[in-house]
């Protein structure tokens, strides 16, 4: 019985004697730290290119939320791929105005959804903008990825009765408000710093028009993106 009792001893001992040398390895462990691929470099926008695609269906329907991938009325009657196109191209371009990183970046955008009001939800309710895009970054030169890609939801409340009627009375109207959010926006996913964005804040579109697009680079024509040129 002396014996067996000892054997058994002897084994709690091993038992918990493992159980300490595990604890003490994991303990041990060095930290793993994040990979590079994942941190976000310090980027300067040498160029970008806007793709809003045909496949996107627009709606013309005065209701209050039509269907449609594309609902824009703060313009007249014309190509409305065109139109979102344009937005993005002098939103993005005065949003980027400050970049100044180390590594420079091909700014590749894809509308997905560009859902404004419409004439009676506008003058009404009201509503929201809902706007959705996904941002790739690129090296300009070998066109491979030099950050992770970012779905971006871009989408803010919208004005609505009486308010839409004085903003537009006041100069504001869909397309300054959308402008004015989108480029504060870039900046953001850029990282471009406060003080930047101070020194330059964003000024309404119409007062932007021919200076965002002069130094910007679009990069793709055709049928590719949209029915553009």
């Amino acid at each position: 019985m002396k014996y067996v009792r000892m054997v058994a001893l002897i084994g709690m001992g091993l038992a918990v004697s493992g159980c300490a040398t595990v604890d003490t390895a994991s303990r041990n462990a060095p930290f793993e730290a994040p990979s590079a691929a994942a941190i976000t470099p310090s980027m300067k926008v040498e160029s970008y290119q806007i793709r809003v695609p045909n496949s996107l269906k627009v709606s013309e329907a005065n209701l209050y939320y039509p269907s449609g991938d594309i609902v824009w009325r703060g313009e007249p009657l014309g190509n409305r791929h065109s139109q979102v196109q344009k937005i993005f191209e002098d939103s993005l371009a005065r949003g980027a105005a400050g970049s100044n990183g180390k590594v420079p970046v091909l700014v590749d955008i894809e509308v997905t959804r560009f859902h404004a009001l419409t004439e009676k939800a506008r003058y009404t309710v009201g509503g929201r903008h809902e706007i959705h895009f996904t941002m790739n970054f690129l090296n300009p030169e070998t066109r491979q990825p030099v950050a992770e890609p970012r779905k971006v939801d871009a989408t803010f409340k919208a004005f609505g009765g009486a308010r839409a009627v004085a903003a537009e009375q006041n100069g504001v109207t869909q397309k300054s408000r959308i402008s004015n959010h989108l480029a504060g926006l870039f900046q953001k996913e850029l990282g471009i710093g406060a003080a930047a964005r101070n020194t330059a804040p964003p000024q309404p579109i119409a007062m932007q028009d021919t200076a965002v697009t002069r130094n910007a680079t679009p990069l793709l024509s055709g049928n590719n993106t949209s029915s553009l040129y």
